[in-house]
């Protein structure tokens, strides 16, 4: 297979990221890189080692090489360059969200309509080969009828009233943070897995810091102010939420989502209560799976190719005692992403595992019903 050549918008956290995990996956190329301005733009690439910089991300999408091209930006660019990449006819790779409102991600998906391009957004978390596992595992039916999912996706970066970052912003990241930022994983994870949408919330959230300092210079994500100049900020967007779940056949789920969980770094953790066991996952300990039981001694399995599912192993890349996480997760999306481009396919969610425009679309929809569910103080249906 040709590689395919590649262009990524955005220089922060999330666009050297996407760098890496296109070069490791081996399928491509990347040939451009687009920032906030040409300076930018061109420090990045330097660093990076791409050749071509621009200070327009219109010029990256205009350049006739770039075949595949990589939405890095903050949250409130994301619709005018994922619509003006599928107006170009050129495959896309978005971060979440897919837009920040549910009316422009309706617009994305008319623009799907008229286009035959590959199309994907980044939940990651899929990609663990521990999750592929326990999501054949639970196709399979082998923990028995499903009764709940339940979990968490906890961090602790924005504890202080001194941290700050574009993400807390709402004109840059959208009305919602925690739910979008970094919930719209988790839910995607638990219906993913499951097989079930959800149908229904009521959701309950928090601002504990309604003024942050924010620092006169520029704090990257996860990052921390460098300058004693703050200036105080007013503050919408949630630090914590939490929210009843009903999916599909009346299953029931419900989730704590918080960025101001003193020690928790970057922990995305779910339980799914079955009738013969239960199984659990905690993205910070990524390469092994917990199994309880009510009559026998429960179990911790351990990522090991000749036990898991055949799904499981085309994630795996290393044996046992070789740990896979957070960048690995990256890297066989971008595998399996560039392997459908390589062969000619349209992204289509029965042919592929990784999350498409549709999925993205689905995602925006909950964090807005979630959004409005917090804010009406009642359960609120979701579109299935």
């Amino acid at each position: 297979m040709a590689t395919l050549k590649a262009g990524v918008i955005g220089t922060g956290f999330m666009g050297p990221a996407h760098v890496e995990g296109i070069r490791r996956c081996g399928l491509g190329e990347v040939i451009a890189i687009a920032g906030s301005s040409e300076k930018a733009a061109r420090e990045k690439a330097a660093e990076l080692g791409v050749d071509r910089a621009y200070g327009d991300f219109m010029e990256l999408i205009q350049d006739p090489d770039v075949q595949v091209v990589h939405n890095c930006t903050p949250n409130n660019l994301h619709y005018v360059i994922n619509r003006a990449v599928l107006t170009a006819g050129k495959h896309i790779i978005s971060e979440k969200p897919l837009t920040v409102n549910l009316r422009e991600a309706k617009l994305v998906m008319s623009a799907i309509e008229r286009t035959n391009v590959v199309h994907a957004v980044m939940f990651n978390y899929r990609h663990y080969p521990m999750v592929a596992h326990l999501r054949a595992m639970v196709q399979a039916g082998e923990l028995g009828k499903i009764y709940a999912i339940h979990g968490s996706y906890l961090q602790d970066w924005l504890l202080y009233e001194t941290d700050y970052n574009w993400r807390v912003d709402a004109e840059l990241g959208g009305p919602s943070r925690v739910v979008a930022d970094i919930g719209s994983h988790w839910l995607d994870l638990a219906q993913f897995i499951t097989g079930r949408k959800i149908t229904e919330v009521v959701a309950d959230f928090r601002t504990f810091l309604p003024v942050r300092k924010k620092s006169v210079t520029t704090v990257g994500t996860f990052g921390r102010a460098i300058t004693p100049h703050l200036v105080d900020v007013r503050v919408s967007t949630e630090d914590y939420a939490s929210a009843l779940l009903r999916f599909e056949d009346d299953m029931p789920g419900v989730v704590t989502l918080s960025q101001v969980s003193a020690g928790r770094k970057n922990r995305l953790y779910f339980q799914i209560d079955g009738s013969l066991r239960s199984a659990a996952w905690d993205q910070e300990e990524p390469e092994a799976l917990w199994f309880g039981y009510r009559d026998r001694q429960n179990e911790r399995m351990v990522k090991e190719k000749p036990a898991q599912k055949q799904e499981a192993r085309r994630q795996v890349q290393y044996p046992p005692g070789h740990d896979a996480a957070w960048e690995d997760g990256i890297k066989n999306f971008m595998s399996e992403v560039y392997q459908c481009i390589g062969k000619g396919k349209r992204a289509a969610r029965d042919t592929v595992g990784f999350a498409t425009f549709a999925d993205g679309y689905r995602a925006v929809m909950l964090v807005d019903k979630i959004f409005t569910s917090n804010r009406q103080k009642h359960w609120t249906k979701c579109d299935v």
